[in-house]
């Protein structure tokens, strides 16, 4: 098994090195791990203490991060590498202030990981959520260097739980971590069946990440006084058929402000959002706070501001329901916002749960749309009782890094 899962990582190499004739990402992918030997050994440190974190992209980041952060509060002595597998995480994050050191994880190879692992010598090692590299995670447990996994989540058709060959190969991965931090029952139970004993249910470090970044949220005057004392509908990470519903609902809607933040920022992108609006709009890049007032809907073309936004909505519609899947529903739950997003959220616990709790409400079409909204912005009881919901939701699943840390380095 391991020979052809060697080989599967040589031709995934081979692929990708002809992808990056054509392909932008993955020519990142390639040149972004040129000479990773000669850069990491002339920043490592020889004589520090490292402790890896690994990550496939920037979602993973987002839940590795509480750890990493905390890890760097309450033990500074340590150095910290970081690492990412996707162009998309290692691109936007690459200057991450809280790591000494982030660089691409080198391809899955045995010669790969000992090079690697000898070079950073780390004392301890996470990896989140999904990552399972067999060659690394040998070699660490053939240096017994503690490997975790945080925010893990599994699912019964997952190779891991299968009775097939390479079911019982992909199972002997878990048995080399040192412990398991995983998010839910239904991954303990799975873990059980497979006789993994080594594990604890200690949620998802998102909910503590996004209530520290609802504690240092940017305050925006000019938004402040676009609101006003309006009900206010905040739309993220929009996407062509989200933003086509929400244009329909906008444009027969009095009363109501209106933020979009789509995930798409090109101009050509905010000029046809622009096209789809009959209500007075202006984008964040040209309002002025002395008739921000005046406009209905203020659509939002720049990024790494909308976990900051949520502070001065009522509701929020999130993106991407309509696609592969919804885009983070946290950063809007945890300021009490109701949310509301298209069909495709069955993957994602946090949706699932707030759908069956109230607190969020999927939507297959226009008409569920506009009843939706209708009775929370018309009655107020149905608005309070799904911020509540969403508050408390937030409030009871925090505490997961508190609970890894304290696991990981035996604090009482």
């Amino acid at each position: 098994m391991s020979l052809l899962y060697n080989l599967g990582i040589l031709f995934y190499g081979l692929f990708i090195r002809i992808a990056a004739l054509f392909n932008e990402k993955a020519k990142l992918f390639v040149t972004g791990r040129k000479n990773w030997i000669k850069k990491l050994d002339s920043t490592v440190e020889k004589n520090a203490s490292y402790i890896w974190f690994h990550c496939a992209s920037l979602g993973e980041f987002e839940q590795g991060r509480p750890v990493l952060e905390e890890i760097k509060k309450q033990f500074p002595e340590y150095k910290v590498v970081l690492t990412f597998f996707s162009p998309s995480g290692y691109e936007i994050r690459k200057n991450y202030e809280g790591a000494d050191i982030v660089s691409y994880l080198p391809m899955d190879t045995q010669k790969n990981a000992q090079e690697f692992i000898r070079l950073v010598n780390p004392e301890k090692v996470f990896f989140v959520k999904y990552e399972f590299w067999y060659n690394y995670i040998a070699e660490l447990k053939r240096q017994q260097i503690p490997l975790y996994i945080i925010s893990a989540i599994f699912r019964e058709n997952q190779q891991f739980f299968k009775s097939t060959p390479w079911g019982k190969w992909y199972r002997k991965m878990l048995h080399s971590f040192e412990h398991i931090f995983i998010q839910n029952d239904t991954s303990a139970r799975l873990l059980e069946q497979a006789g993994i004993k080594h594990y604890t249910v200690s949620g998802d470090t998102r909910f503590d990440r996004v209530a520290e970044i609802a504690r240092g949220a940017k305050k925006f005057e000019i938004v402040e006084k676009f609101r006003g004392n309006n009900v206010t509908l905040i739309a993220g990470s929009t996407w062509k058929p989200d933003e086509e519903l929400l244009a329909a609902f906008i444009n027969n809607c009095s009363d109501v402000k209106f933020i979009i933040a789509p995930h798409e920022v090109a101009p050509a992108n905010i000029n046809r959002i622009q096209e789809l609006l009959k209500k007075p709009a202006i984008c964040f890049s040209k309002a002025d706070i002395s008739n921000i007032d005046s406009y209905d809907v203020l659509i939002i073309d720049s990024i790494g501001i909308l976990s900051s936004l949520y502070q001065y909505g009522n509701i929020a519609y999130i993106g991407g329901g309509f696609g592969v899947g919804i885009h983070n529903i946290l950063e809007a739950a945890t300021f009490k916002l109701p949310v509301l997003f298209g069909p495709n959220y069955l993957k994602f616990k946090e949706a699932v749960d707030l759908v069956n709790e109230k607190g969020a409400f999927p939507i297959q079409n226009f008409t569920e749309l506009k009843a939706t909204l209708n009775k929370l912005i018309n009655d107020k009881t149905s608005l309070q009782n799904a911020s509540k919901i969403c508050k408390y939701y937030i409030e009871k699943n925090v505490g997961s890094t508190k609970l890894i840390i304290n696991k990981v380095f035996n604090k009482k």
